[in-house]
Order: structure tokens, then C-alpha cells, then sequence
């Protein structure tokens, strides 16, 4: 695990959890979540398993910490977790090809929708819906997956903009 890497992304997340702490809760109180965009670049980066799982518990932990949703810790962790997991497979599909742009939305897309199928339906499991399943899927994970395709590419351009600024040794990765 390289340093940089890490330390990049505890700034990717620190950025994230500011991000998720101002944006307000919506329908049933739910936030539409833009740690998610912070936390697949941090994945980008890190391409690497245990930094996944760490990165995903981390990120779980810290929107399970700043979510308005009532009962909705646990699912918070839950749907970190899978969906970095599938954020990760995606990422070694893409792998074989040169990342840009578009692998880095269509990945921010698939991953938000992964999330927040997971998180309503764990928290349905444990908590229950302050509304029906479909209603904030439509109105809160769609939204959101359309959001965090910009929030993404903004941030991954960015990044890999700072990272050629300082002639980092693992540009040549993302």
C-alpha cells in the first residue's frame, strides 16, 4: 500500500464526509449521497482489495455517522461495503482498458444505483421505509446516480490534473 495513495485517499473521504454533511435530507429523510463519488475515486486509486474493504468500511462508517435517515446506520455500512465490492469488480473489468471519462460514469452510475438498492432494501429489512421502495428509488437513487456521474468525472479530472501536476509515480494507473 503506497503512501500517497493513502493519504489521498483520507482526503478524498474528509472531503466527502464535508459533502455529505451539508447536503440536506430529502424524501423520508434520506441524503442523496455524494460520498459515493469520493469513494470511488479513492477506489480508482487504490486499486488494491484491502484498501477497498478499508476504504468502503471507513465510508461506511462515516455516512452511517451524518445520515438524517432513522435507523439507517447498519444499512449505511451494508451497502458501503457491496457496493465497493462491485464498484471493484467494475473497476477490473475496466482495467483492461485505459480509464477516461466515460468508464469513470458509467462506473459512478452502476455504483450510486448498486448503493441505494442496498441501502433501501437493508434498511427496509431492519428499520423499515419512511415510503414505498419504489418511490425513493425514483425520487432519491436516480437523482443521485445522475448527480454523482458529474460529481465523478469532475473530481477524477481533478485528481488525475493534480496528480500530473506533481508528477506522481501511479498517474499512469487512473
Amino acid at each position: 500500500m503506497n503512501l500517497r495513495k493513502n493519504i489521498l485517499t483520507a482526503l478524498l473521504l474528509a472531503i466527502g464526509f464535508i459533502m455529505h454533511q451539508v447536503v440536506p435530507g430529502t424524501l423520508g429523510s434520506m441524503k442523496f449521497d455524494i460520498m459515493l463519488a469520493f469513494i470511488f475515486i479513492a477506489i480508482i486509486i487504490n486499486k488494491d482489495f484491502k484498501s477497498v474493504l478499508l476504504t468502503a468500511l471507513l465510508g461506511g462508517l462515516i455516512t452511517a455517522l451524518t445520515t438524517t435517515f432513522p435507523g439507517g446506520q447498519i444499512p449505511n455500512i451494508i451497502d458501503k461495503l457491496l457496493s465497493c465490492l462491485f464498484v471493484y469488480g467494475l473497476i477490473r473489468v475496466f482495467d483492461r482498458f485505459k480509464f477516461n471519462q466515460i468508464s469513470v460514469a458509467v462506473i459512478a452510475f452502476l455504483g450510486t444505483i448498486v448503493s441505494g438498492t442496498v441501502f433501501l432494501g437493508s434498511a427496509s429489512l431492519i428499520a423499515g421505509l419512511p415510503a414505498p421502495f419504489t418511490a425513493l428509488f425514483v425520487a432519491i437513487v436516480i437523482p443521485t446516480s445522475i448527480t454523482n456521474i458529474f460529481v465523478t468525472v469532475i473530481i477524477y479530472n481533478a485528481v488525475k490534473a493534480s496528480l500530473r501536476a506533481t508528477r506522481s509515480s501511479f498517474i499512469e494507473n487512473i
